[in-house]
């Protein structure tokens, strides 16, 4: 199941949710995009992929897969496949924990891995993988270095 967050811009660069053709500038203003993008049921896991342009800006937010409580279903093919159909330059990716705890598991480093040597053979740029947590927590893949 794919949910579709696009809009047309607006002339608000103070908005948490950035709309189409705005820009993401840091993890932070990402990760507060994010948290809109997969505020749908946070009782389970969701995986969602920030489309960007050749010049980082959005294309379109997506929920890309849903899983339980405690893990989800990635798939490094859809992920190539929807970047390639979006004709998108690079992409962010990001999940929430409903436990709450912002420290990747294995289990999302070993994804974000996969992700990564995807996109790297079509010539799309992963920028970051973000972690949203509890009512503010987030944690960057890229900040801390493993991106």
């Amino acid at each position: 199941m794919q949910q579709h967050i696009q809009s047309l811009p607006q002339d608000n660069p103070e908005r948490v949710f950035k709309l189409h053709g705005d820009k993401l500038v840091g993890s932070r203003d990402t990760s507060k995009h994010l948290r809109v993008v997969l505020s749908g049921d946070t009782n389970i896991e969701q995986f969602a992929v920030i489309f960007l342009d050749a010049k980082n800006r959005i294309i379109t937010s997506q929920v890309m897969f849903k899983g339980s409580l405690t893990s989800i279903v990635i798939s490094s093919r859809e992920i190539a496949k929807r970047a390639l159909e979006l004709d998108a330059a690079a992409i962010i990716v990001g999940h929430n924990h409903p436990s709450n705890s912002t420290e990747p598991s294995q289990d999302d480093i070993n994804a974000t891995t996969r992700i990564a040597i995807t996109c790297r053979a079509i010539d799309v740029m992963l920028h970051d993988h973000i972690i949203i947590a509890g009512k503010n927590g987030y944690y960057s893949f890229s900040d801390t270095g493993i991106l």
